[in-house]
């Protein structure tokens, strides 16, 4: 384990946005940002980002210098036998030998957080720290030991549309991967509905298949063509009917994403019942919900700042998501994992859906002040649960609560709750 081995050594392009079961997966981009990019509700790639597609050679090499880091920690006795959580601390400091050698040999590494643009709101900063365009040794090997310690078979490749890549390039990178990685046994890949549609043949995807992709996650965002079109996503209902449909028939598995809230209060029911129904037909294998948060430094921010869109209540986004429940037909599961939803829904359709309906139908029956306690609640748990505890800033809004030492609801108004529940989403990551 010579300092000259250790300098050799490079970090490589990890994806910050994947989907939440993909979280411990080790992660190569094929893309960098997305070539829509025009989604009114997105801010991801709003603050100066651009699109580029990266040559297969540079994805070589990426998935080239992941093999060396991971096999260099096992050398250095992290996860030697078995891995474990005491291994994230020891991983630290190899992390920083190997800055260090770096270093010593001339070699500088990124600082960690990407330059930012010129003006950013303070919540678009707060969002920002947590995505790397160009990560670090520390983040390299945090993501390699996270992935071994949660079994080390799952790679997810991104950035945003995973089909808008050749299949002959994307069937490589994947081969590339399995000769580096033997363990993995699950690739997964973000997708656009009109990619599968329209710019995929059949047998690409099964090529795909065959190669070793195994699911494609899609943002449905909503099954009403209205809706899609006042958000600019750029692809109809027919294009997520057809999308899912030529995957199943690929073999591949289908993971999508639906937006409760999106259509604002105009479009409510319709975007409920018109999701349902595409959803019926489109017959995904995962359903995903994900509210509507409204990010700053998006185009959905200024809309709603005009006046021009009009965001439903919490309790509106419930009924959407009992709507969708009730009224899809089809085998698929239910997933509320993002926390920017206020109940925690899961089963499969149709066996679970009336204990569905019967959780959502018991927060519909609470009071008004009621609702409130309990949205703050569920927002305080799911802070603390994505990020390991609460911010200065959210505790202080929080002194009047305490009483003590414990929080009591029943010191503060109405109007203080709303508050503190619009402080804590505002910075949930979805």
């Amino acid at each position: 384990m010579s300092a000259l081995h250790a300098a050799s050594l490079e970090p490589f392009e990890t994806c910050s946005i994947r989907p939440p079961t993909e979280n411990a997966s080790l992660s190569f981009r094929l893309t960098r940002n997305c070539h829509w990019n025009r989604c009114a509700f997105c801010p991801v790639y709003k603050c100066g980002a651009r699109f580029s597609r990266r040559s297969i050679d540079e994805v070589f090499a990426d998935i080239d210098r992941a093999a060396a880091l991971d096999d260099y920690l096992y050398e250095r006795g992290i996860g030697f036998r078995v891995y474990t959580a005491a291994d994230y601390a020891r991983a630290s400091g190899v992390a920083e030998e190997i800055r260090k050698a770096r270093w010593e040999a001339g070699a500088l590494d990124p600082a960690g957080h990407d330059e930012e643009p010129v003006e950013v709101s303070p919540r678009m900063r707060w969002f920002m720290q947590w995505f790397r365009d160009r990560p670090s040794i520390e983040d390299c090997v945090s993501q390699l030991v996270s992935w071994r310690i949660a079994g080390g078979a799952t790679c997810f490749l991104g950035d945003s549309d995973g089909l808008f890549i050749m299949a002959d390039v994307l069937c490589a990178v994947i081969e590339r991967v399995r000769e580096r990685f033997s363990s993995i046994r699950r690739f997964t890949v973000y997708g656009r509905t009109r990619s599968a549609a329209r710019l995929r043949s059949p047998r690409e995807l099964e090529r795909m298949r065959e190669a070793g992709l195994n699911r494609v996650h899609f943002g449905l965002e909503s099954g009403s063509d209205r809706v899609l079109e006042a958000v600019r996503k750029g692809v109809t209902a027919r294009d997520h009917i057809d999308g899912c449909r030529a995957l199943r028939e690929a073999g591949l598995s289908c993971s999508v994403y639906v937006m409760p809230g999106l259509g604002g209060a105009a479009l409510s029911e319709e975007h409920a019942r018109e999701t349902a129904r595409v959803l019926g037909l489109a017959r995904p294998d995962y359903v995903r919900l994900r509210s509507l948060e409204i990010f700053p430094d998006s185009p959905l921010e200024e809309e709603f700042l005009s006046g021009r869109f009009v965001p439903c209540s919490e309790e509106r986004v419930v009924r959407e998501i009992r709507v969708m429940i009730d009224e899809t037909e089809g085998e698929m599961e239910i997933a509320s994992d993002s926390a920017s939803n206020l109940l925690e829904i899961y089963g499969r359709l149709p066996e679970d859906r009336p204990a569905m309906l019967e959780e959502i139908d018991r927060y519909l029956a609470l009071s008004p002040r009621e609702k409130l306690e309990f949205s703050l609640r569920r927002r305080l748990d799911a802070f603390a649960g994505q990020y390991g505890g609460i911010t200065d800033d959210i505790e202080e809004a929080m002194e009047p609560l305490l009483k003590n030492g414990r929080v009591d609801l029943s010191r503060a108004d109405d109007a203080l709750l709303s508050s503190l529940i619009a402080l804590v989403r505002g910075k949930l990551m979805p």
